[in-house]
């Protein structure tokens, strides 16, 4: 399989599995946190949520429970806003980082959605996607 498919425990498809390892590895997290496909979904999923009428504490839950199927605690919200703002911040001071991020991928950016929030919604995302609750389902 490719390396990505091998770092999440993918069969070689030269022996046949019916049931799959259900493995969580740093290196599983370095790719779906780096690799430009992952980058890509997280860039997809923010413009999803950005897309609903919600303020932003009603996106994190939506889309907390959208990747996890259960609603977030109180914690993990706040958590989540806070990583938001902070996300917001940075992009605000560094503009070009905020292009840069949402130039990944072969799926044309949203350009009606403001830059620095979009990459800000993004880096949620990610953090969204790479829970391991996520990646498994427990």
């Amino acid at each position: 399989p490719p390396p990505s498919m091998a770092i999440f425990d993918a069969p070689n498809r030269e022996l046949c599995t019916f049931d799959r390892a259900a493995t969580n590895t740093p290196l599983q997290a370095l790719v779906m946190l780096n690799d430009e496909q992952f980058v890509e979904a997280a860039r997809a999923l923010a413009e999803r949520i950005m897309r609903r009428g919600f303020d932003d504490e009603q996106k994190v839950i939506w889309a907390f429970a959208e990747t996890t199927s259960r609603l977030p605690s109180a914690g993990e919200t706040k958590v989540l806003t806070d990583a938001l703002a902070r996300e917001r911040a940075r992009f605000a001071r560094d503009t070009a980082a905020a292009d840069a991020l949402l130039a990944h991928g072969e799926l044309p950016r949203d350009t009606s959605l403001p830059a620095v929030d979009h990459a800000a919604w993004t880096q949620v995302a990610a953090v969204l996607l790479n829970l391991s609750e996520t990646v498994t389902r427990n």
